[in-house]
């Protein structure tokens, strides 16, 4: 199996599901309530596992309740947590998600120990990023960690899966060590310095992060697809006609995936046809990490939908 280092954010997600989402100064009524592990990082480390990858995750919780049953979770995982730090002042990271009866979604995030992490932190879990097959992250924790991790990865010729999530300013240091940068549509007008409104658009956005060095670059379109970019490859991939329930992990889930296909050495284009597959099985399900599929149930998924 794939082995496979996931750095980033875990936080718990309590979501409630309303009839609509509120307005600015608006309550709604009538919602029901869960309670669900989430966090970027810990939701592609989660649908990493699921998809057939070994997975070392990176990351810090609080020394509180949440933080000791986030652990349990990805150890029943089977996901090693060894370099998971427990934080003795700062509590574990919370999520706030209201979702709509259409699965839209509005989130709101207190980071907690994920932004006491220091590159200092992570010493120590290098050795296991260099040792890795595929190296995954994203932006939900401090950039100097990323930016330190990456580095290494790049240094031991380890692959690197960078989802720029949420979206930040993000220079050649980083960008030129990447090997598949997975932006959605805002995060990719973002780094490129543009408004997305079009496909030609998608495909411009897409040339202009090639141009940074990035070697390939896959730009989520939710119910639009997946645009694909690399040296020979400009394709758009259609969606998977699923009815969506939940939307909230479904670029975490596609995430996960995509590292876990690209670390069994697919091809860009069917790794990202893996990935869509995992991401169309996870909307139709309720949380961000209980969505993810198992990789039996992507493969079965395939079978029938192509």
């Amino acid at each position: 199996m794939p082995r496979i280092a996931v750095l980033g954010s875990s936080n718990t997600d309590m979501i409630i599901r309303l009839p609509s989402l509120p307005k600015p100064g608006e309550t709604v009524i009538g919602g029901t309530f869960a309670m669900a592990g989430g966090g970027k990082g810990a939701n592609q480390a989660v649908a990493s596992a699921r998809a057939g990858g070994t997975v070392t995750f990176i990351s810090r919780v609080g020394n509180d309740s949440f933080g000791r049953q986030s652990l349990g979770y990805f150890s029943n995982e089977g996901i090693e947590i060894s370099h998971v730090g427990r934080d003795e002042e700062y509590a574990s990271g919370i999520a706030l998600i209201l979702i709509d009866k259409s699965g839209e979604n509005l989130i709101g995030v207190a980071s907690g120990a994920n932004a006491a992490m220091s590159p200092e932190s992570i010493k120590d879990a290098l050795e296991v990023v260099s040792a890795s097959d595929i190296f995954l992250t994203q932006l939900e924790i401090p950039l100097s960690v990323v930016e330190r991790a990456i580095s290494r990865a790049h240094e031991a010729g380890v692959p690197v899966v960078l989802n720029p999530a949420p979206a930040q300013k993000l220079g050649p240091e980083i960008l030129t060590k990447v090997n598949a940068l997975t932006p959605n549509e805002s995060e990719a007008g973002s780094l490129a310095g543009m408004s997305i409104s079009t496909v030609s658009d998608v495909e411009t956005a897409a040339e202009r992060l090639l141009a940074t060095g990035v070697r390939s670059v896959v730009i989520t379109l939710g119910g639009g697809g997946a645009y694909v970019a690399e040296s020979h490859i400009r394709e758009l991939i259609p969606e998977f006609d699923v009815q969506a329930v939940d939307t909230t992990a479904a670029g975490d889930v596609f995430n996960g995936a995509l590292a876990v296909a690209l670390s069994e050495k697919a091809h860009l284009r069917e790794a990202v046809i893996f990935a869509s597959a995992a991401a169309a099985i996870s909307v139709t399900r309720l949380g961000a990490q209980p969505s993810a599929p198992r990789r039996s149930e992507i493969e079965s998924f395939l079978r029938e939908h192509q």
